[in-house]
C-alpha cells in the first residue's frame, strides 16, 4: 500500500515551509559568523570553506528533522504515553520510561561529544551515569503526573541537594555536571519525552492537562546533574588536564568532501543508534497494544526517514562547518588587546544562535498547540533569545576573569526558583523544559568550542572557566520566560479586574435606571 497522492503533496508543501522557517533561524548566527570574518577575526581559508557548507546542511538537515518529527516521534511518543497510562500497570510504566530514557540518552551525540572532553572519566562510565540519571528522573517525571504532585515542589527540593552535593564535589565536576543536564536533551529526546507526557496527560484528561503535558524535559535535565557531581566523589579531579586542540581545516577540494564524507557516514550510523530503540520500543507496542493500520504506519515510516537523512545532515554540519569555526574564533577574538569585545558578542551571538536549535522549534510548537496559543511561539521564542544572549555574555565575563561558576548558578537558581511561587505553574514548567532544550546541539558543537577557545587564549583553566557554558545557557531561560509568564500573570488581572470594574459600574447604572422608572 502506498501514500497517497495528496499526502506526498502535503509532506513538499510542508517541507518548503520547514526550509523557509529553518533559513530564517539559521542564517543570522551565519551571516554573525561571517562578519566577524570580515572584521575583526579573520578565519583561515580552510576553516572557513568548512563553515559555508555547514550552514547549507544545517537549513536542509533541519527542515527535514523537524518535518520528520511531527509526523512519526511526536505521534510515537504520544500513542505510547496513552497506552501506558490506559494499561494502569504502574511497574510496566516505571520500567518503560526507565529504559526509553537510559537508551535515548546513551545514544545522544551531544552527549558523546561531552563525554571525549573528560579525559579523567571513562567515556563509557560518564555516559552510562548521565544515562541512569535520565531514565531514574523520567521515571519520577512520569509518576508526578499520576499522583499530581507540584512540579515547582520538586524543583525546589532537587535543585536545593544538587547544590548541597556540589559543595562536597571537586570543583573540576561543577561545570561538567550542569553541562551534562543541557546536552541530554537532544533533538530526538526532546520530541519523544514531551509527546510521551502529552499522551500520559491526555488520558488522564485531569483539571491540569495543560501543566502536565510540560516538565519531563526540565526533570530528565535535573538527573545527570545529580549524577555526575556524586560520580565525581570517586574520581580524582587532577586528571583532568585538557588538552586544546587546533581545529580542523580543509585545504583543497578533496580534503573538502573527505571530511563531509566522513561525516555524513559517521552521523548516518549515529543516528540509525539513536532511532533503533526508539523504532524497538513502538514496533513491541505496535504488537502487542497499538495495533496500528498500515496507513498510519507508512507514515510514521516515511517521518523516521525525513529523522534519518534531516539529522544525519544537520550534525555532519554542526560538527564539521560551525565546531572549528566556534573554536578558531573564540581564540581569536580574545586575543586581540580589546577581548572585553566578547561580551557584546556573546550577547549578539546567543540571541540568534539558539534559533539554531532544532529541538526549541519542536518545544515552541508543542508549546502553542496545548496552550492553543495563549502562549505563542514568537513570545517563547523571544524569551528564549534573550536568555541564552545574556547567558553567553556571563559565560564570557567568567572566560575573562576566572569568577568561579558558583557565582553565577546559585544566584540565578535561586531567582528561578523564587519565581515559582508567584508564577504560573504551566509557565514554571515551560520554563525548565526550555531551559534544557535551549542548551543542545548548537551548544555543545559552537558554544563550547568557542569557550574553549577563548579560555585558551586568555591561559584560564580549561575545564574550571570554558565548561559549565551550557549550564548557564540552560539556566538562564528558567529566569526569562517564568518573568514573561509573571508578566502575563499581571496583565491577566487587570483585564479582569477591568472587567469587574465595568460590569459593577453597568450593575449601579441599571439599578439607577430602575430607580428612576419607578
Amino acid at each position: 500500500m502506498s501514500i497517497k497522492y495528496w499526502d506526498v503533496k502535503g509532506m513538499q508543501r510542508a517541507l518548503v515551509d520547514k526550509f523557509k522557517e529553518s533559513a530564517r533561524s539559521v542564517l543570522p548566527i551565519g551571516i554573525i559568523v561571517l562578519l566577524l570574518h570580515v572584521t575583526i577575526a579573520p578565519l583561515p581559508t580552510g576553516t572557513l570553506v568548512l563553515f559555508v557548507p555547514g550552514i547549507v546542511l544545517l537549513i536542509l538537515g533541519m527542515s527535514a528533522f523537524t518535518l520528520g518529527a511531527d509526523i512519526a516521534v511526536m505521534p510515537m511518543g504520544e500513542l505510547i504515553g496513552s497506552k501506558l497510562t490506559e494499561s494502569r500497570n504502574l511497574w510496566l510504566m516505571i520500567l518503560i520510561s526507565f529504559l526509553l530514557g537510559l537508551a535515548l540518552t546513551l545514544a545522544e551525540p551531544d552527549l558523546q561529544v561531552l563525554t571525549r572532553q573528560v579525559p579523567a572519566v571513562p567515556d563509557f562510565v560518564l555516559a552510562t551515569t548521565v544515562a541512569f540519571g535520565v531514565g531514574i528522573f523520567l521515571v519520577i517525571a512520569m509518576l508526578r503526573i499520576l499522583f499530581q504532585v507540584r512540579i515547582s515542589y520538586l524543583f525546589i527540593l532537587t535543585y536545593t541537594l544538587i547544590f548541597i552535593v556540589a559543595a562536597f564535589t571537586a570543583p573540576e565536576y561543577m561545570g561538567v555536571g550542569f553541562d551534562s543536564g543541557g546536552v541530554t536533551t537532544g533533538p530526538i529526546t526532546v520530541p519523544f519525552i514531551l509527546a510521551l507526557g502529552a499522551g500520559v496527560s491526555a488520558v488522564r484528561a485531569g483539571r491540569s492537562t495543560e501543566e502536565d503535558s510540560f516538565g519531563l524535559c526540565a526533570l530528565c535535565s535535573i538527573g545527570p546533574i545529580l549524577a555526575v557531581l556524586i560520580m565525581g566523589a570517586f574520581y580524582d579531579p587532577t586528571g583532568t588536564g585538557y588538552a586544546f586542540e587546533t581545529p580542523a581545516t580543509a585545504n583543497s577540494v578533496g580534503e573538502l568532501a573527505a571530511l563531509y564524507a566522513a561525516g555524513l557516514v559517521g552521523f548516518f550510523k549515529e543516528v540509525c543508534l539513536i532511532l533503533l530503540p526508539v523504532i524497538v520500543f513502538f514496533g513491541a507496542f505496535q504488537i502487542v497494544r497499538l495495533r496500528l493500520p498500515r496507513s498510519q504506519l507508512i507514515r510514521i515510516g516515511v517521518g523516521l526517514v525525513y529523522i534519518l537523512v534531516g539529522l544525519t545532515i544537520f550534525l555532519t554540519g554542526v560538527y564539521i562547518g560551525f565546531l572549528p569555526a566556534g573554536t578558531y574564533l573564540g581564540h581569536a577574538i580574545a586575543s586581540l588587546p580589546y577581548n572585553w569585545i566578547l561580551i557584546p558578542l556573546g550577547l549578539l551571538i546567543g540571541f540568534f544562535i539558539v534559533a539554531a536549535e532544532p529541538a526549541v522549534h519542536i518545544l515552541n510548537k508543542q508549546i502553542e498547540d496545548i496552550t492553543n496559543g495563549a502562549i505563542s511561539r514568537r513570545v517563547m521564542m523571544l524569551a528564549l533569545s534573550i536568555g541564552v544572549g545574556i547567558a553567553l555574555a556571563l559565560a564570557m565575563i567568567r572566560v575573562l576573569t576566572s569568577i568561579d561558576i558558583w557565582y553565577f548558578l546559585l544566584p540565578g537558581y535561586a531567582v528561578a526558583l523564587l519565581l515559582t511561587f508567584v508564577v504560573p505553574e504551566i509557565f514554571t514548567a515551560v520554563a525548565f523544559d526550555s531551559g534544557g532544550v535551549a542548551a543542545g546541539t548548537m551548544a555543545a558543537a559552537f558554544l563550547l568550542p568557542f569557550a574553549l577557545g577563548a579560555t585558551d587564549a586568555v591561559g584560564g583553566p580549561l575545564l574550571l572557566d570554558a565548561f559549565g557554558i551550557i549550564g548557564i545557557v540552560a539556566m538562564m531561560p528558567l529566569i526569562t520566560v517564568q518573568v514573561i509568564g509573571l508578566v502575563y500573570q499581571i496583565k491577566v488581572r487587570r483585564a479582569q479586574a477591568a472587567e469587574r470594574k465595568q460590569a459593577g459600574r453597568e450593575t449601579f447604572e441599571n439599578e439607577n435606571v430602575e430607580s428612576i422608572d419607578l
